[in-house]
């Protein structure tokens, strides 16, 4: 029997619904989307939090990080995704630069998600309570996200664990209660030691979500494409790859495009044909040839 916890597909998920289920100590699912197809999926299959991650600028455009993506970009990917979801909880990652030179800007692009992407609310990285309060002002939901932060790669020195320091131990815990008191509906904990993790999940109120932070997190959120092996580079340490689409899609374009070398594809029953009381009646151009199917080349 399955202890996983039955919510009627016709239940919304809200930030309330995340509190309720730290509260009864109820796991969060969560997952990133970036197109109708993949978030029709995962909204049926009763993924409670989907996010459009920045992240789509690195396995949906080919992208070396998360740097280059923009607002407008963002905006139409939180429309696709919108269009597949009805139960699911729908946040958008704001990207770097709409929101770190000043608050009334970062206001300004946040509802912009909501009004014209059809979010839900909106994630921001690092320790900004101030514009958590500034967002939460405006009513505009706020999940903050903190640890390894891909939006400060360059001052990071690139993708490292956070937190394994006693001094960056005790920055962390404190960031994270600093906006829980500023208003942040939850908060993803990326990128660090699980003791710690644990430690901030035990702290707050509101609900965690851990990618790389252990399992003693509120919820736990995995990169689609690293889910289904879709990002052909070698997998984070906590990326468990559920299937391979990879090969799976490999596979069936190799398969399509012998077929059609081989004039395999399309079949008879996949082609159409003219009705008998058409045929005898259909004029030929003077001068044209004949088709004769005989000469094609098939395979014996």
């Amino acid at each position: 029997m399955s202890l996983t916890p039955v919510v009627a597909h016709s239940a919304k998920v809200t930030p309330n619904t995340l509190l309720e289920r730290k509260q009864a100590h109820q796991p969060i699912t969560s997952l990133t989307a970036y197109d109708y197809a993949t978030a029709r999926l995962a909204d049926d299959a009763g993924i409670d939090l989907l996010l459009v991650g920045d992240s789509l600028a690195m396995v949906v455009m080919g992208l070396d990080s998360t740097l280059p993506v923009t607002v407008d970009e963002m905006l139409h990917h939180t429309r696709a995704v919108r269009r597949g979801v009805r139960r699911a909880m729908l946040v958008s990652d704001m990207p770097y630069g709409s929101y770190h030179v000043s608050a009334e800007e970062g206001v300004a692009n946040a509802a912009r998600f909501l009004k014209e992407g059809g979010a839900e609310a909106v994630k921001i990285e690092g320790a900004r309570p101030e514009l958590v309060e500034r967002l939460v002002a405006a009513e505009i939901p706020v999940i903050a996200h903190i640890g390894l932060t891909p939006q400060s790669v360059h001052r990071m020195g690139g993708y490292k664990v956070q937190g394994k320091t006693a001094a960056g131990y005790a920055r962390l815990r404190k960031e994270a209660r600093a906006l829980e008191n500023a208003g942040a509906c939850a908060v993803v904990l990326e990128g660090m030691p699980r003791e710690l993790a644990a430690e901030i999940t035990a702290e707050l109120t509101i609900p965690t979500i851990g990618i790389g932070a252990g399992v003693d997190c509120d919820g736990q959120i995995l990169v689609f494409h690293d889910l289904v092996n879709l990002t052909f580079s070698p997998p984070a340490r906590f990326v468990r790859r559920y299937a391979d689409a990879a090969e799976l899609f490999r596979n069936a374009i190799t398969a399509y495009r012998d077929d059609v070398v081989e004039r395999r594809y399309p079949a008879e029953n996949e082609s159409y044909h003219l009705p008998k009381s058409t045929k005898g009646t259909v004029a030929t151009e003077p001068g044209a040839v004949a088709f004769d199917a005989s000469q094609l080349r098939r395979k014996a």
